[in-house]
Order: C-alpha cells, then structure tokens, then sequence
C-alpha cells in the first residue's frame, strides 16, 4: 500500500515536473516571439521615424562666403582636376582653363586660402613637362585660343621659379611670331580659319602678349610688341565695328571668301554676346600692361568707351543682355549667362579703373542683380549654378558654322559652362559681392 502511493505520488511529480517544464518552454518561447515581434515593430518605428525625418544634408559650399569664392568652390567641387574644366574626359591644355584659373587667383589673392593655389599649381604640373612642353599643346594649329592659358604659367613663374613654366610661356610667345596674319597685319583666329579676325582672339592673346612684353621684354622689342597688340584693336575696330549699331561683329574675313561673310564688308552676319564679352575684356585686362605713356592706350579708351555706350542700348530690363543683342525680341533668342557676366565685369572694371564713367558702375550693379535674379541657382549643398550658359559658338569648320540668327540661338544651352562661370567669377570680385 505503501509502495503504490508511493509510485503514484512519484508518478504525480514526474507529471508535474513535466508539466512545469513544458510551461517554462512554452513561456520561454513566447517571451522570444514578443521579444522578436518587440524588436521587429521597433525597428520599423524606427524606419518610419527616418523616413519622416528629412535627411540632413552636407553643406559643401558655405552660404556666408562671398559669391566669388562660391561659384570658385562650386567649380572645383564639379571638377577637382582644373585640367578637366568645360566638361572634357581627358586633360587638356584650352583656354578655358586659363579663364577659370586667372579667376581662381584672384580669389585666392583675397582669401589666401592655400586650395585656391594648390587648383591653379596643379593644373601647370599635370601640363607642362620638366622641358618645359606642354601637354595636348600644338604650336603648328596657330590657335589663338591655345595662347590664354599662358596667364597661368606668367601667374605662377615668379612664385615658384620653375624654369619649365617660363620655357612654356616662351613657346607660346614664340606662337605670336608665327602667328599667321591677314594683309593688313592681324592675327588670323586660328591656322585653319585662313584670313579671319574674330573679336574672341583679341582676349585670348593679347593680354597675355602684353603681359609678357612687360615682364620679359625691353627697348626697341618691347615698343613693337606693344604698337603690334595696339594694332590688333584698332583693325577691329575698323573692320567689325557697326556705325549704326556701335555693336562690333563677330567676326571678319579679309578675304570675303566664306559663306558667312558679307562680300563687300567681310564681316559675319550678327552681333554675338559673347564675341563682344571677350573683347571688351581684353580691353581692360590689356590696359593693366600697356605703359601709361604709350600713344594706343588713349585709343582703346576711346574704343572702350564707344563699347560701352552701344551696349547700354541693348540692354534688357532685367540688366541681362541677349544672345544676339540687337534681336532681343525675335523668336528663340535669350538672355544669355556669359556675356551678361562680362559685360557686368567690363563696365565695373572700367569705371573703378577711371577708363569709363562713374555711371557705368550702376550698369554693372543691375546686370549683376539680374545675373543673381534670374540665372544662378543655389542646391541644397550650397552648390551655385550659373544657368543658361551658350556652350560654344563659332564660325565656318565642319560641320559649317554660318553665323546665322538661326544658328546662335540653337546651339546648345547648359549650366555652369567654364566662359560664363570665370566671368562671372571676376565681376563678383570686381563689385566685391
């Protein structure tokens, strides 16, 4: 009696102990599962939360900086090699390059922040060998265009004493020399526009023809240089110059052979922004060389000035100026980003330099406005885009650039394009913004 209650009491326990453990699992398992579920609705709580919190974003460009240096971080961000400027795959040595970089210094000489140098030393480096050649560079083109980035190297020669630097800027003044001209003595845009003077030429040379000939040159070789570069202004002057309009054209064929020309003038059809925008630039940036005393620096003054007074007329409301500038109500056309910048520059430049009125300074101001107003855009990052930008423009060559209405005003629009950028660039240096 004994013995069976106690196997029946054993038996009991055995039965509640299995019980019990069976319980403790089952309250185990689900403390697991809400366990899981716990973390599970957590997670997506939390999932939800980021998705409703927007995402913060990194501030590249800072917006308390001042336009100039903005815009320069902006272009080093869109292209950390300066050798890959206006959007090419390949380094290469352009004028573009120097247009940027010339600004880039500027920049720098204001802030003394040491990036600013390390962008423009990197872009000669990577350029131009220990003999001095430069890379992508071919004297025998003859392109005018070739000889801008010579600024740089005349920028950094007296800074770092390399002798590879000067040995380059050499064989681009040895260009000038060879330079084909037409029969009156100016320089054709490049070897493979025979006979033409376009207005872009006379900036992406002569400033840094006179540049040089301050710096290298002396007597009798130096009074020629500047007589020659004097000379190169006062043809345009008398070749593309509009009496009706003041406004000068794009370009001009002495031998009034190509399609575009006109056959009793020689000049191209319209009055292109930008064209005018490079040569009103080299005008100021020429007369920082030219000696006081030298009888062609009242000339470009006085050519200066007329520019001057033939734009105002065409400018638009806004302060901006058209692509073609006297069709500014004419189907297609546009308020176009680089000239706009360097007219802004030009007329700022001259009036703080006493070349022009005291009044142009206010047309600068409203152009720049207008810029501000109406063509940059800033993205959350800080990043500043300058927008509707003419990528390029040209005359002749294939396929065959006519120089039409029809033609400047389709060629292709795009944003930050390094000829409006650099300009725009120097005129917020120059009203100090």
């Amino acid at each position: 009696m004994n013995a069976n209650r106690f196997k029946n009491r054993t038996r009991t326990n055995s039965l509640n102990s299995n019980f019990m453990k069976k319980s403790h699992n089952t309250v185990k398992h689900l403390l697991i599962v809400f366990s899981a579920l716990s973390i599970m609705g957590c997670k997506e709580e939390s999932k939800e939360k980021k998705e409703a919190e927007p995402a913060v974003t990194k501030t590249i460009v800072p917006e308390n900086l001042k336009w100039s240096e903005r815009m320069m971080l902006s272009e080093i961000e869109r292209f950390p090699k300066a050798s890959k400027l206006d959007f090419v795959d390949k380094p290469r040595w352009s004028y573009t390059n120097g247009l940027v970089l010339m600004a880039c210094a500027e920049v720098y000489q204001r802030s003394n922040e040491q990036k600013y140098y390390d962008y423009i030393y990197a872009y000669a480096d990577e350029l131009v060998g220990e003999d001095g050649t430069i890379k992508t560079y071919s004297l025998e083109s003859q392109n005018l265009d070739m000889v801008k980035s010579g600024d740089v190297l005349l920028y950094l020669y007296p800074k770092t004493k390399e002798e590879r630097f000067l040995r380059a800027a050499q064989t681009l003044r040895s260009q000038i020399d060879t330079q084909p001209r037409t029969p009156d003595g100016g320089f054709w845009h490049k070897k493979r526009y025979p006979y033409q003077m376009w207005l872009d030429g006379l900036y992406m040379a002569h400033p840094f023809y006179a540049h040089y000939t301050l710096e290298y040159d002396k007597g009798s070789s130096a009074q020629k240089a500047y007589d020659d570069i004097v000379h190169q202004f006062d043809l345009i002057q008398e070749h593309s110059l509009d009496a009706e309009t003041g406004l000068l054209y794009h370009g001009w064929d002495s031998s009034k052979e190509q399609r575009w020309a006109n056959k009793e003038t020689g000049t191209s059809p319209h009055f292109w922004s930008r064209a005018m925008g490079w040569y009103g630039m080299a005008m100021v940036d020429v007369l920082d060389y030219l000696p006081a005393n030298h009888p062609g620096r009242k000339r470009i003054i006085g050519y200066l000035n007329q520019y001057a007074e033939a734009l105002t007329k065409y400018q638009d409301e806004t302060g901006l100026w058209y692509q073609v500038l006297d069709m500014g109500d004419k189907e297609g056309n546009y308020l176009e980003a680089s000239g706009s910048s360097m007219f802004s520059y030009v007329f700022a430049k001259g009036a703080h330099k006493g070349y022009l009125p005291e009044t142009y300074l206010a047309s600068a101001e409203i152009a720049y406005q207008g810029i501000l107003d109406n063509l940059i855009s800033v993205e959350d990052n800080g990043m500043v885009n300058l927008n509707q930008v003419c990528a390029v423009a040209g005359l002749g060559g294939d396929p065959y650039r006519d120089g039409s209405y029809e033609y400047y005003v389709n060629e292709k629009i795009r944003s930050n394009d390094p000829k409006g950028t650099g300009p725009f660039i120097f005129a917020s240096l120059e009203l100090d913004k």
